[in-house]
């Protein structure tokens, strides 16, 4: 982090912050846009302030008196650079954790069986884009990758051609949130898709190295892609008005990778104590708490299976949904 960004007494410590955070593999966006409006917010009303006060913390955390929607994210990301100070050896306030409460956490919409179905079929009857040549090709075989190996959109979108393992089924996840790298292994009839696919794709596009190109050099573009998907969820279910609509994206399809197998574990009796890392190494999660999310999800009848001990999981299911996982 440049200490040049930051121009405050606290410049030093925002950025040694942020560095250890990143090094440590969290991602610093939003902190790091946060505290550079802390960092402002110093420099117009408090140049010569060298001590995080509380009354510092408060004043700039409660804007104009006020409690709104972001001013949990605000008061996170300042206990944050409080905590990093008294490690560092100074005096500063350290806001108690949640003082504020959670922000309201997002729906995550879990898609039905049908939809699911009606939502491929939609995929697969797309025409050729004239932005993206060959898309009808591409994006059947992308989604689906997407969902049978619960991949995150950008670590498909973004997938290199060498990191695929056709022989085998594996691929290597270099591209991941965390800078984790994981290796995922493909279903025998994915393995076999993308094997037939490959051979198109060498054909029209053999000097790109990614799997799924989007131009001549570089992988499809997010936004196309996004645009893409919607108007395929949209077709699913024509009779529902604007306002109606549930609010879809492509991560949908992750989430519902994951439900869907902890169903099934469930179903055939199996230890989720044992499966849920499984599930947390498949998927790249950092900690196993953004995994033990989905059993929120899960339909209410099963949350009362008496045979699942669910106590021996108060201490790692959160009470908000990480940030997209």
């Amino acid at each position: 982090m440049d200490a040049h960004d930051y121009q405050s007494h606290f410049s030093v410590y925002i950025c040694g912050m942020l560095d250890a955070r990143k090094t440590l593999g969290y991602v610093i966006e939003p902190h790091a846009s946060l505290l550079k409006s802390f960092d402002q917010y110093c420099i117009r009303h408090y140049p010569d302030e060298t001590v995080l006060t509380e009354y510092l913390v408060m004043s700039w955390v409660i804007r104009e008196g006020k409690i709104n929607t972001g001013t949990s994210s605000r008061a996170a990301a300042i206990r944050l650079l409080a905590v990093y100070i008294k490690l560092s050896g100074q005096d500063a306030y350290i806001l108690p954790d949640r003082y504020f409460g959670k922000d309201r956490p997002r729906d995550r919409y879990i898609f039905s069986d049908d939809e699911l179905a009606a939502l491929f079929a939609q995929i697969d009857a797309m025409a050729e884009s004239q932005k993206v040549p060959h898309s009808q090709l591409i994006l059947p075989v992308l989604f689906r990758l997407i969902y049978t190996c619960g991949l995150r959109p950008k670590e498909g979108r973004e997938l290199e051609r060498r990191y695929i393992n056709l022989d085998t089924g594996e691929i290597l996840i270099t591209n991941t949130k965390k800078k984790r790298e994981r290796i995922v292994v493909m279903s025998d009839d994915m393995t076999a898709l993308c094997h037939r696919y490959d051979q198109m794709r060498q054909f029209f596009y053999p000097d790109n190295p990614y799997f799924f190109p989007g131009s001549e050099t570089g992988p499809i573009d997010e936004k196309w892609l996004n645009r893409s998907f919607s108007r395929c969820w949209k077709k699913v279910r024509p009779d529902l008005s604007e306002k109606d609509w549930p609010r879809v994206t492509i991560y949908n399809l992750r989430h519902r990778f994951a439900t869907y197998n902890v169903n099934r574990w469930l179903d055939e009796g199996k230890d989720m104590n044992a499966m849920l890392p499984r599930l947390r190494a498949y998927m790249g999660h950092y900690s196993l708490v953004e995994t033990a999310y989905y059993i929120h999800l899960l339909p209410e009848n099963l949350l009362k299976n008496k045979g699942i001990d669910w106590a021996s999981f108060a201490d790692i299911i959160p009470e908000v949904v990480p940030w997209e996982g």
